[in-house]
């Protein structure tokens, strides 16, 4: 199968094949969003040592798993390691056989450790062994590739990303995974035989979000809305209870998140920490920032500021599309199928909700469309305080060269329309936004829809408009 996206990922693994020094690298990012797919397409699944670890088993049981790795891959040593330390020196001598396989052309030595974190039991002794291979064998071997692979949580960030002690410093490369754009979302369901309408292909991403993982499992011989019913509404739909396994399979305490995550979930443009701690009970401190830390690292959140506020009181919102879906609509249980809630009105409701989602998720394909990719920005949102009636605006993207593109977000399924009524909201808007923030940056109305505007008398307000063209 070939790679779908990830060009500059890859592009930094050609540079670390074709380094003349040992190469120590980092792969972190959501659950199911392709860390492992990636590193065993490209290098074709073949490895001079591979093994991940699994989730709550033993240290004896661990150590089993090290040990039939190794002798996969040409061990000739039976004895299953009495410990981690034990383990890597097996490692080592594997390394050092005159019949480890190699990379043909470039001769490197690639070692994959999937699910690194996992392998760290309690009392295990697994980090002080790992670091000590890193830090001896590792760093002395110049054709050696070391990849570690783990979803962004506790573990990953506190060991390797910002580890002051034995691994500082060590890590070579980190590579960090986003979900796909809507754009390489359409590429994955085309390369699976997919041929869906490009409101299908939205709807779907409004549904399971930019995680490959999840759209590699829609059947092409079923409709959307099948599929989503297959999967999640069924008892025994893959997805039926992929919130609760998410979340369990990556935090330890997994609760704590999950209620913070629903706390957040309360309020479409988010909470603030003062307002997530009211909601949940929870203490602030290192716990919330840490937990708020990784939701964010997962990419099921995202923080920002509000346009006026100076102070550093960040707001947290919900980005997540399926985290959103299976709490929202899923879990409510009001419908016993998709299938029965389209053309609700909270069906309706929820659409142009997740359409905002979309956006947020792909403003690196609004940034091209509107031909400011090269220039740096600050994505916020904007609430009036002092205006009455007041006004919202969920995004507003403020550019580095003095202008600020005003969003408004619409989805429909024909092309939106501007009418007497709403012109009269927009300008009122602007005019607040102005007036509030005492900006002297130009202001750019843009339109960001999916099938469209009508263009009247009225739509001349808008400077710019993006459509799925753009998106897709």
């Amino acid at each position: 199968m070939k790679i779908i996206g990830r060009k500059i990922e890859q592009q930094i693994l050609n540079e670390i094949v074709e380094s003349n020094r040992p190469e120590f690298v980092c792969v972190y990012g959501r659950r199911r969003v392709g860390k492992t797919y990636l590193i065993k397409e490209y290098f074709n699944d073949t490895f001079s040592f591979y093994v991940s670890g699994t989730k709550n088993d033993s240290r004896k049981a661990q150590l089993k798993i090290f040990n039939n790795a190794l002798l996969k891959y040409g061990s000739k040593e039976r004895n299953v390691p009495k410990n981690w330390t034990e383990a890597f020196d097996k490692l080592e001598t594997l390394i050092e056989s005159k019949d480890i396989y190699k990379m043909p052309q470039y001769g490197k030595i690639v070692v994959f450790i999937d699910e690194l974190p996992w392998f760290d039991t309690q009392k295990s002794g697994f980090k002080e062994a790992f670091e000590n291979f890193c830090n001896t064998y590792v760093t002395s071997k110049e054709n050696l590739i070391l990849i570690v692979c783990g979803s962004a949580t506790t573990w990953i960030t506190k060991n390797l990303l910002k580890n002051k002690g034995g691994f500082h410093n060590r890590l070579t490369r980190r590579m960090y995974l986003k979900p796909f754009s809507l754009k390489e979302i359409n590429e994955l369901q085309k390369n699976n035989g997919i041929e869906w309408s490009e409101d299908d292909v939205a709807e779907s991403y409004m549904i399971f979000g930019g995680i490959p993982y999840y759209h590699n499992m829609l059947l092409r011989h079923f409709s959307l809305y099948q599929n989503i019913d297959y999967l999640c509404y069924e008892e025994h739909g893959s997805l039926h209870d992929e919130l609760d396994e998410l979340f369990s399979s990556l935090f330890s305490h997994s609760e704590k998140y999950v209620e913070v995550i629903r706390a957040i979930s309360k309020r479409k443009s988010g909470m603030n920490r003062d307002e997530i701690i009211k909601e949940t009970g929870l203490l602030g401190g290192g716990m919330l920032s840490r937990i708020l830390e990784e939701l964010e690292q997962c990419s099921f959140i995202r923080k920002y500021k509000n346009f006026t506020n100076e102070s550093n009181n960040n707001i947290y919102q919900l980005v997540d599309p399926f985290i959103l879906f299976a709490i929202n609509i899923l879990e409510k249980k009001d419908h016993n199928s998709y299938l029965d809630y389209v053309g609700t009105p909270a069906y309706y409701s929820n659409l142009g909700y997740s359409f905002e989602m979309l956006v947020l998720n792909n403003l690196a394909s609004v940034k091209n469309a509107l031909g400011i990719s090269g220039i740096s920005t600050n994505e916020s949102s904007f609430r009036s305080t002092k205006s009455s009636p007041g006004a919202q605006i969920d995004l507003l993207i403020d550019r580095k060269d003095n202008t600020i593109n005003l969003c408004e977000i619409k989805f429909t399924r024909d092309e939106f329309e501007i009418d007497a009524a709403y012109y009269k909201n927009l300008t009122r808007k602007i005019e607040v936004f102005r007036n509030e923030t005492k900006t002297k940056k130009a202001v750019l109305l843009t339109f960001i829809t999916f099938n469209g505007l009508v263009h009247n008398k009225y739509s001349s307000i808008v400077i710019n408009e993006i459509t799925k063209d753009d998106l897709l």
